[in-house]
């Protein structure tokens, strides 16, 4: 990491997605998101047991001054995203497609019981009774509206059905059992910690063993539901030894819907960064989330992609084990993907990896990430607009030999338009792109850039009502005079700058009520807009904007190929 710059000009760089400014749907990634939780919620019956079913943003900054071309520095938060799940995967699924067991069926046949009928067979020595009365409960429980929780909790029932899971010999009491204590823990976090401290945990974790099925996804459901609830419970899930047994269960053989199941608690499991799951758990999972990765099925993919993001949002030393898997071809291809589930997940992942080294943004780009985001920059959906723009102004803050391949996949085009009818909030993540351009770039890549459009659209937006973005506006513009400067085309950069209004609302900011952008107007007018009146000089007129760029581009003609890729 190379030393914190101390001047307060521009700070453009590597930014990582922290938690609150959204995707989609506002996300909880509460971006920490919501605990990932999932709710059983159609009474069925007994299945058959044998049937197979800140920004934190550690931004990269890369400032110039005297001494030094460019340094790097870790910023305050300043939160950019983090995109909530489809709903149906934040939310507990409902299990409507497990078939009845015509045993569980006569067992319960006109049985209905009440609260405290419940209690008193729960508690009773004939396993008969405790049966019904689970099941009973049970089926309370998965009540589609205001399920009754707090009562089951309150009526002390859950260190007895916790006491049910290890009945080996009644493996159906156990699946009522596990279902019970799976909508339970899908409740508050108050209401997963009783189901945890009530000993469930391990039971659970040795169900995953069961020779039943039924009972075996049971388990790994309940248990995902309580990782999802915050880091301090997975970790107790992780250290009950819970994830050999969930990657043992990994097959092609096992159904579709509890290969989902082991996906989602996967997920969970890597979800959370204080603190981050244990690099030990990480290192047992990933090989068997790079497998998951080359499914086709839509849920397993999305929920292998969260999975990704989750390790991936975090330092250069987690990206790289994220990186080392070999996962960013099948991602960058997923980043294609019409699912709008598929598409999200697994653009938030390669947006996290290019906040990393330099050499991780280059793996990122030999993947191909820089042919697809030209077209997520156009995207129907701003929510993705916003998350490839920010994608974009990581690659845009390595060095220039990155500069000059995102120049060559043809990013500029569409950055502008974006920059011109974006959203405010994507246009806002445009001018971050724009920003690291500007600092990394060399003078060539600069000419490119006003070639391209850029100055109207970033003059247009120096009347929002942000500070923050005017201050990087302001700071893109000064820089763009200086490298006109030095190819001694100030006067006409100054004319052109004008020509599109951008005069009049500088001098307009040197009375901004916010001192930083005040004093970057003042500067910006006395340093490049001063010298034509104090001389007594007026600056020709040029016929059309386009005239003096031709010229410019005459004038100064460096190295325009891009650096040739390697195979990564």
């Amino acid at each position: 990491m190379r030393q914190k710059s101390a001047q307060p000009f521009l700070c453009p760089g590597k930014r990582n997605n922290s938690l609150t400014d959204i995707l989609a749907k506002p996300p909880n990634r509460k971006w920490p998101w919501t605990p990932c939780l999932r709710w059983l919620t159609v009474p069925v019956n007994m299945p058959t047991l044998d049937a197979p079913e800140e920004r934190l943003r550690k931004f990269k900054y890369r400032g110039k001054d005297a001494s030094m071309r460019r340094q790097q520095r870790m910023a305050v938060s300043l939160e950019l995203r983090k995109a909530k799940k489809d709903e149906q995967a934040l939310k507990r699924r409902n299990i409507t497609n497990v078939s009845s067991d015509p045993a569980s069926e006569q067992l319960t046949k006109g049985v209905s019981l009440n609260l405290q009928e419940i209690i008193n067979g729960v508690n009773a020595s004939d396993p008969d009774l405790c049966f019904q009365a689970t099941q009973a409960a049970r089926k309370m429980l998965s009540r589609e509206r205001n399920p009754p929780l707090k009562l089951i909790v309150e009526a002390g029932l859950i260190p007895r059905l916790v006491e049910f899971l290890k009945s080996s010999l009644h493996p159906c009491l156990q699946f009522e059992a596990a279902w019970a204590l799976t909508n339970i823990a899908s409740g508050t976090s108050e209401q997963t910690q009783a189901v945890v401290e009530s000993g469930a945990i391990q039971p659970l974790v040795e169900l995953l063993s069961s020779p039943h099925m039924t009972v075996c996804e049971q388990a790994v459901w309940a248990l995902g539901n309580i990782a999802g609830d915050g880091p301090e419970f997975r970790d107790l899930v992780i250290s009950s030894n819970a994830i050999p047994h969930l990657l043992a269960l990994v097959s092609s053989t096992i159904p579709i819907t509890f290969l989902r199941n082991i996906t989602w608690t996967l997920s969970n499991l890597c979800r959370n960064k204080s603190p981050y799951p244990c690099k030990k758990a990480v290192k047992q999972m990933l090989p068997v989330l790079f497998h998951l990765l080359q499914h086709e099925d839509a849920e397993v993919l999305s929920d292998t992609c969260w999975a990704l993001s989750y390790l991936s949002d975090g330092c250069n030393e987690r990206i790289g084990q994220v990186v080392d898997t070999g996962v960013l071809p099948r991602l960058v291809q997923l980043m294609t993907s019409s699912e709008l589930n598929i598409l999200t997940p697994s653009l938030r992942t390669v947006g996290n990896i290019v906040t990393g080294t330099d050499h991780q943004t280059q793996v990122a780009i030999d993947a191909g990430i820089l042919n697809v985001l030209p077209q997520l920059l156009m995207h129907p959906r701003s929510s993705i607009q916003k998350e490839a723009a920010w994608a974009l102004s990581n690659v845009a803050a390595g060095p220039c030999q990155h500069i000059q391949q995102l120049i060559a996949c043809g990013t500029l085009p569409p950055l502008v338009a974006l920059l011109k009818n974006g959203e405010f909030k994507v246009q806002k993540e445009a001018v971050w792109t724009v920003a690291n351009f500007t600092t990394g770039g060399t003078i060539d890549q600069l000419i490119q850039l006003v070639h391209s459009g850029v100055l109207e659209p970033l003059v247009n937006l120096l009347t929002i009502q942000d500070p923050k973005i005017v201050t990087i506006i302001l700071d893109v513009i000064s820089l763009i005079l200086k490298a006109a400067e030095k190819l001694s085309e100030k006067e006409n950069m100054c004319l052109l700058i004008e020509e599109i209004g951008g005069v009049d609302k500088i001098e307009a900011l040197q009375l901004h009520e916010n001192p930083q952008v005040a004093l970057t107007a003042l500067n910006i007018i006395e340093n490049h807009f001063c010298e034509g009146e104090e001389n007594g000089t007026i600056l020709p007129a040029l016929d059309q904007d386009c005239e003096f760029l031709n010229h410019l581009t005459k004038n100064y003609q460096g190295p325009m190929t891009s650096k040739p890729r390697t195979t990564p």
